[in-house]
């Protein structure tokens, strides 16, 4: 892919005790900031535990709560093909820390579906949402005002896995990655928005939690890019839209 090895990603540390509230920071400058010039934030969400720790901030947060909800539309970046109620949703994880706390309209909750038998159906039932809240011509790519992503312990993002991101029709929106193999201990298929859609973002958000996440951090940062090894590595040719927001465990081992 061409990917220079010329980089210098954007990285805030902040101590494991303002890491929360500084995600919660970032969430709301960028919904106020783009409200402000064009009347709509268009935002998606991860799950994992890290996000985990941030939504329930977002919840208790009095700025977050006093957004303007009616005009956020909120997406997943992808989902386990599970019922929304399942201890494995993302949208749950979402439901059960903060999308009761804040006036969001149920219409402006934009899940990735799974309840249908074929799960390249949900997936396309998925990709027509993206284009019609986005109202996308053909070609056109969502542009996001906010992706806000994890990182996993093999270096995988969203649900783009080393043995699945070779395989992925780009040409899609969104799309499903079959998991069958010993990376992840829960073997369940997923839907996810492809990284044309990610790298298309204003603005992405990397949040980097854990001591079990230093040696991988530090990996990712200083070793040439590889997006088959390391799928996170897909944000290199945007680095410019990346912030990394790093807990002080996550980067004890960065210089």
């Amino acid at each position: 892919m061409g990917i220079s090895a010329d980089y210098r990603p954007k990285r805030e540390v902040v101590s494991d005790t303002a890491f929360a509230d500084r995600c919660v920071e970032i969430f709301v400058s960028e919904a106020k900031k783009a409200i402000g010039q064009k009347g709509f934030f268009f935002v998606a969400i991860s799950g994992g535990h890290t996000p985990a720790v941030f939504f329930e901030r977002l919840g208790q947060s009095q700025t977050a709560i006093e957004l303007p909800w009616k005009k956020v539309h909120l997406f997943w970046v992808d989902e386990r093909y599970v019922p929304p109620d399942s201890k494995n949703s993302n949208y749950k994880l979402a439901a059960d820390t903060f999308l009761g706390k804040v006036s969001i309209p149920k219409e402006n909750v934009h899940r990735i579906p799974t309840e249908y038998d074929d799960i390249k159906e949900a997936a396309d039932v998925y990709e027509r949402t993206l284009r019609e809240v986005f109202v996308l011509k053909e070609g056109q790519l969502p542009q996001f005002d906010l992706i806000v992503l994890g990182m996993g312990a093999d270096g995988h993002t969203g649900s783009l896995f080393q043995s699945s991101y070779a395989s992925l029709d780009t040409s899609d929106l969104a799309c499903v990655v079959y998991v069958m193999n010993h990376v992840l201990h829960e073997k369940l298929n997923r839907i996810t928005i492809t990284y044309p859609v990610m790298r298309a973002a204003k603005h992405l958000l990397v949040l980097v939690s854990g001591e079990e996440k230093a040696e991988i951090l530090k990996e990712i940062m200083t070793s040439e890019p590889d997006e088959i090894k390391y799928p996170i590595h897909l944000l290199w040719p945007v680095l410019f839209k990346v912030t990394w927001l790093i807990d002080e465990q996550a980067a004890r081992l960065l210089k």
